[in-house]
């Protein structure tokens, strides 16, 4: 029962970051191949496991195990603005380098007021 709850909320985690299992494998310092069992065999991570998954995603476990909210939302900003930020943050260090002279240039034409 809480091994659904627990794969179910890092699922969630993951798609609203937009990240696959392979980029939360790299951000946390987790092997691939052990998410991935976990989430083929739907078995429930350890405490440790779990608290490696929580640092790649930037959260607390209290955070985590704290389903009323969303740990990764951002509470002043629109709906739109999150997800640009989630957007962003999925992007490959050259696509946000891109991304970056994009907006730089568009922020000249078009400066901020």
């Amino acid at each position: 029962m809480i091994e659904n709850e627990v794969l179910s909320r890092i699922e969630f985690l993951l798609k609203y970051r937009r990240w696959s299992v392979y980029k939360l494998a790299q951000a946390s310092g987790l092997p691939y191949s052990s998410l991935n069992n976990i989430f083929n065999r739907k078995t429930c991570p350890t405490i440790p496991t779990l608290e490696k998954i929580c640092f790649g995603l930037n959260i607390s476990l209290s955070d985590f195990f704290d389903y009323s909210s969303n740990p990764l939302r951002t509470n002043n900003l629109t709906d739109h603005e999150q997800e640009l930020i989630n957007c962003y943050q999925s992007l490959s260090v050259h696509d946000k380098e891109l991304f970056d002279t994009y907006l730089q240039g568009l922020c000249k034409k078009n400066p901020l007021k």
